[in-house]
């Protein structure tokens, strides 16, 4: 693989994971860094060893030597960020939610298309090689059509009200917390695995915590108050629990929930599609393991071994069997993919039906089904259109 340039924007959270993932391919070299403020800057590019600072993304899309961007700053600024960053002639991986609304991110998708840039969306959890599996045994009929999608994705960092983070903030994250940060995740997954788009939805979101106490100029996406720190009293709008009921092209149905406020749930993504003969079923927090259920044999759990699995998904388990992979395998699986391909010189529209990995297109999709969350929540949950 030839060398790539890359920059980073914003480098909070999930900033410095993505640095990690790209330099475990060894053709990356992330070369500058751009945040809110000059001294920011200078200390996150020190702690990620990267060599240039910048004070203002802008000074980062000027230099022509950088190829790809990644943009990891709150959503409320995926927008400008990653239209100036296309018009600049960049290739862009953004974090997800792509947009705080559909119709931005219907933008975004438009313009990365007419440009011919090479765009991608942060789903990772598609990228563990038990999820590939579990993908490619229910695409050739092994639990027969898919007929009911369950789950839930439940964390509980939220669940004080000394717990704040910008993700509760409508201006900076968008209408809703839960379902959009986290079930964003989920739903991806469903639609991945089961090769189905959601159709229509049915919501009923809560806000558990309706008072947090924020701190002082905060920014970070994670962070508790303590007792001797500035705080004031902040009103939440925004969900930080829901239940969605769901239905597919081609008829299939299921429910899901998201919590942040789940005693004792750190990153549990759950699901599990039941066919016409058969289920299947994938734990987050226990990567390595997929469970498949029949009425009239043994159930099984198949662990991550290599040989064991699909030819076409042997490539993402990147360790012999016993070795565990996780998220941070999975992340680094979706950079591959996605580096490869611009590595490679290939042009996403021309090449689009060879794309493995989630686009913007994807992204967008995503967000059209949280907006129609959001207006069947609003609308006392009522059955609810997504629009594409």
């Amino acid at each position: 693989m030839r060398k790539v340039r890359a920059g980073l924007i914003g480098a909070g959270f999930v900033g410095p994971l993505h640095v990690e993932a790209v330099r475990r391919l060894g053709y990356v070299d992330m070369v500058a860094v751009a945040t809110s403020s000059p001294e920011t800057a200078r200390k996150k590019a020190s702690a990620l060893s990267i060599d240039r600072a910048c004070a203002d993304y802008r000074e980062l899309l000027v230099d022509d030597s950088i190829e790809v961007v990644h943009v990891c700053t709150p959503n409320y600024l995926h927008y400008p960020v990653v239209m100036e960053a296309l018009e600049r002639g960049k290739h862009v991986i953004c974090d997800k939610p792509l947009a705080i609304d559909s119709p931005d991110a219907r933008e975004m998708r438009d313009r990365a298309g007419q440009l011919r840039r090479v765009n991608a969306v942060t789903f990772n959890y598609r990228f563990n090689p038990m999820v590939q599996q579990a993908r490619a045994m229910i695409a050739r009929g092994e639990i027969g059509r898919p007929r009911f999608v369950h789950g839930f994705y439940l964390q509980d960092w939220l669940l004080h009200e000394t717990d704040f983070s910008w993700r509760l903030d409508p201006e900076q994250a968008g209408a809703s917390s839960a379902a959009g940060d986290i079930g964003s995740h989920w739903i991806d997954t469903a639609q991945f695995l089961t090769g189905m788009k959601i159709s229509r939805v049915l919501a009923s979101l809560h806000t558990s915590v309706p008072i947090r106490k924020k701190p002082a100029a905060s920014r970070e996406a994670f962070q508790s108050v303590s007792g001797d720190q500035h705080k004031e009293e902040f009103l939440v709008t925004s969900d930080d629990l829901g239940s969605v009921l769901v239905e597919f092209e081609g008829g299939a149905t299921g429910v899901f929930a998201v919590g942040q406020v789940c005693p004792g749930h750190k990153n549990d993504l759950q699901i599990e599609i039941n066919g016409a003969s058969g289920s299947i079923k994938w734990i987050q927090e226990r990567p390595d393991e997929l469970w498949t259920g029949w009425r009239d044999r043994a159930n099984t759990l198949l662990v991550r071994e290599p040989s064991l699995l699909d030819e076409s998904v042997r490539r993402y388990a990147n360790l012999p069997g016993g070795h565990n992979e996780g998220w941070a395998d999975a992340f680094k699986n979706l950079m591959s993919n996605v580096y490869r391909f611009i590595s490679e010189g290939r042009d996403p529209v021309d090449d689009a039906d060879n794309i493995d990995f989630p686009t913007f297109e994807d992204g967008y999709r995503a967000c059209s089904i949280i907006d129609a969350i959001i207006r069947s929540n609003q609308d006392r949950s009522i059955w609810t259109k997504v629009e594409y």
